[in-house]
């Protein structure tokens, strides 16, 4: 009876570990907008995201996530941010506290092919996910400091 109980208890443990990242991935499946890109300091930042453009570009750029096989897709908006070509990209959704459910979201550029040309790739914090919005936040150093950046989507459709 008593390794009944322990097994079930295991097992238990074993589900609601994985529960979580499965509905994150099963919320962010769809087409999303990168509405808003804004910092935690106030002023106006020069700032490129994922080696790729400047926020301006990104600012309501469409986002595809595919949780099935961890990749995507996003288009950049802009007359001077190549907005025709798709960029692709690989995802992993990775438990950073048990205890406070938070999340990093690992992003890495690829081809159409979804191989990585220079195997880099970027991590920022997944803040808040919801069934209609998602906020992703990335500190790095700025003079020094920590400077934060969040970006915040809602969802178009699955």
């Amino acid at each position: 009876m008593k390794n009944n109980f322990l097994l079930l208890l295991l097992f238990l443990v074993l589900v609601s570990c994985g529960a979580t990242k499965s509905v994150s991935k099963r919320v962010m499946k769809g087409y999303w907008t990168l509405d808003t890109i804004t910092y935690s300091e106030s002023g106006k930042f020069n700032v490129t995201l994922f080696n790729d453009a400047s926020t301006d570009c990104f600012t309501n750029s469409t986002w595809r996530f595919i949780p099935n096989n961890n990749t995507g897709i996003y288009t950049l908006t802009g007359s001077d941010c190549n907005a025709s070509e798709d960029r692709h990209f690989v995802f992993t959704i990775d438990e950073v506290d048990k205890e406070s459910g938070l999340y990093d979201f690992l992003l890495k550029p690829t081809n159409a092919k979804h191989k990585s040309e220079t195997n880099h790739g970027f991590r920022v914090k997944l803040a808040q996910l919801s069934e209609t919005s998602m906020q992703w936040q990335q500190t790095v150093s700025l003079e020094g400091k920590p400077f934060t950046i969040y970006m915040n989507f809602s969802k178009i459709n699955e």
